[in-house]
């Protein structure tokens, strides 16, 4: 039964989150935030693919520990693309809310995003095709991942709050969930399997995430026809 559920959840989720984001890139124009937003939420979709499909694999055949290296390369491929997925955010903001130069932030995100890069891609302590990768770099890869995420969140808050924005007014709560979901499954997923589940409503943050920038776009467009 859970691997039924599990798997109708990760299709329902991939395919919204794809539609979503193909639809705000033909939707929208060049250079834009909406076109913007429909990049990240495509890859955000495609990235978090390369896990959830092997994942959902392994629930309806023989099982994920006989599936430990396409796991492990799909973790270590999401990892890359959820880096990504919030440096595209930024700009996002950037966009939507008309900022120029702090060139100093912008330097504060990539920085944050190469740390975590370099984390992931480049040190084999990781163990991402092991059975059992080590708890401690978890944490580690995740700090630098944590506080672009808090950065993120601020930039958000601040923003819509001054600006009076209604269509992005929970964009940073969406945030705040996603990280208060995904923070317990890495520290105790491994102790208590049971915790994974959290990435369920991990995973609902993310698509109110992507549906904010959808509705705002609908209704911009709306406006402007």
């Amino acid at each position: 039964m859970r691997a039924i559920i599990e798997t109708v959840f990760d299709i329902f989720y991939l395919v919204t989150v794809l539609t979503l984001g193909i639809r705000m890139i033909r939707g929208s124009k060049a250079g834009t935030q909406f076109r913007l937003f429909g990049l990240m939420a495509v890859v955000l979709g495609a990235g978090d693919s390369f896990h959830l499909v092997p994942r959902a694999l392994a629930l309806c055949t023989t099982g994920l520990e006989n599936y430990t290296v396409p796991l492990g390369l799909g973790k270590w491929i999401t990892s890359i693309t959820m880096t990504a997925f919030y440096v595209l955010l930024y700009y996002v903001w950037r966009k939507r809310y008309e900022i120029k130069g702090k060139a100093g932030l912008t330097a504060a995100v990539y920085g944050l995003a190469a740390a975590r890069v370099i984390l992931c891609m480049m040190m084999p302590q990781n163990q991402w095709l092991s059975a059992a990768s080590p708890l401690s770099w978890g944490i580690y890869r995740n700090i630098p991942f944590a506080i672009l995420g808090l950065l993120i969140i601020v930039l958000f808050y601040r923003s819509a709050k001054e600006r009076s924005d209604s269509a992005f007014r929970w964009m940073w709560l969406t945030i705040v969930l996603s990280f208060g979901f995904y923070i317990p499954v890495v520290l105790w997923a491994d102790v208590n399997p049971l915790i994974g589940m959290l990435m369920i409503p991990k995973t609902c943050a993310y698509v109110w995430t992507v549906l904010i920038g959808y509705n705002a776009m609908k209704a911009e467009n709306g406006k402007n026809n």
